[in-house]
């Protein structure tokens, strides 16, 4: 019987080994139960004996601290609260002060909820090049309730994106500056990214495209700028292309992956895509037939683009339970906003305001190195389900 015991615990640790991601509430707690995983991250958890290894240190601790929560809605079931209102009712959590009142980027002034709100507005009114509803039909099909996205059902019949007029918009320089860049990454983990000259200066030209050369990439500096944040163009630049573009290793030590791959053309890891929250990245391979859209769990109150989607799809036979995107938006606006919320909510709720409407956008520090004087990487960001 022991060597039994003994063998179905080996059995079970490679399994654990194997599954990856499956077995850890990273980036889960709170969600609906999901039968895809092999453990759950829910309050339901406790009473059905299902919750993963980590659930206590990752997931009950997170419900007394703050992190990521600042300026969530009142939930009576959260031990403590924060949002504005909880200091009048003296039920805040214990770092709500540290993380939420006086939050602000990373050097400079004290950057508040409201200025960001006023410029992310400001940046939606420039966007001069976002898709036009005559240049771009989506065709949205199926929604899905949020229990739903993980049942990898193709409920969609037809492509997501319909129509797009790519020899307006691809012909612009911001457009042809991301078309160069997104095909020189290899999607898989653990494999090392060589980077050619050729392919090094594409980065380059993609960010002197994008903020240096758009009004709204030079609005975006002039607001860091003058909140003391970077002392010159150059520096916001070079921080910018570090912060973005710099190589680390997400698996078996190797220099597989930056957070320009992971957000904007997208990875596989464990057997499942990873990141992956750019709209045109997935008309791309739509088109090619490399990309199978199932459905969408979230669409956002906008009646025009940019709109903000969380998709269901799947990536040349790798699934992707919501892969949330900003639609139609030019890709100086898509860099610009995940930029302002990582330069100034790093690892935090960034709260934005679009055409009146709120979208609030969760950015992830890449912890495991760093650049400069210890400055973080991007780890990983995307637009979360819109408020109305």
């Amino acid at each position: 019987m022991k060597v039994v015991a003994f063998l179905a615990l080996l059995v079970t640790l490679f399994h654990q080994g194997y599954s990856n991601s499956l077995d850890s509430c990273e980036g889960r707690c709170g969600y609906g139960t999901d039968n895809n995983f092999s453990c759950q991250c829910n309050p339901s958890c406790e009473r059905f004996r299902d919750c993963c290894s980590d659930y206590t240190e990752l997931c009950k601790a997170e419900a007394t601290s703050c992190k990521g929560r600042c300026d969530e809605k009142y939930d009576h079931d959260n031990k403590c609260h924060c949002n504005s209102k909880c200091t009048q009712y003296n039920n805040c959590c214990s770092d709500y002060k540290d993380l939420c009142d006086s939050d602000g980027g990373g050097g400079g002034d004290v950057i508040t909820d409201a200025e960001i709100k006023s410029l992310s507005e400001t940046l939606y009114a420039l966007d001069s090049n976002k898709a036009s509803a005559s240049q771009l039909i989506i065709d949205p099909q199926a929604l899905v309730h949020d229990s739903q996205t993980g049942s990898q059902s193709d409920l969609s019949s037809r492509l997501l994106f319909k129509y797009l007029d790519e020899q307006t918009l691809f012909s612009r320089p911001t457009y042809a500056a991301l078309l160069a860049v997104l095909d020189n990454y290899n999607r898989m983990t653990g494999q090392t990214e060589d980077m050619s000259s050729q392919q090094l200066a594409e980065q380059d030209t993609f960010v002197k495209e994008t903020m240096s050369n758009t009004e709204l990439g030079r609005e975006l500096f002039a607001f860091l700028y003058t909140k003391g944040v970077y002392a010159s163009e150059e520096d916001f630049i070079h921080d910018l292309k570090m912060m973005w573009f710099g190589l680390y290793s997400r698996n078996n030590n190797k220099m597989d992956s930056s957070g320009f791959e992971h957000i904007f053309a997208g990875e596989v890891k464990g057997g499942k895509v990873s990141g992956f929250h750019n709209w045109i990245q997935f008309y791309l391979l739509e088109k090619r037939g490399k990309l199978n859209y199932y459905s969408h769990s979230f669409n956002g109150p906008w009646t025009t683009y940019p709109d903000v989607l969380g998709m269901q799809f799947k990536w040349d036979g790798y699934y992707k339970q919501v892969g949330s995107a900003v639609i139609g938006c030019s890709p100086e606006f898509d860099f610009a906003l995940y930029s302002l919320c990582y330069i100034t909510r790093p690892g935090k709720q960034c709260r934005l305001s679009l055409g009146g409407k709120e979208l609030m956008i969760q950015t992830y520090t890449w912890d495991n190195s760093s650049y400069g004087d210890g400055k973080k990487f991007i780890g990983s960001a995307f637009p979360a389900t819109p408020r109305n």
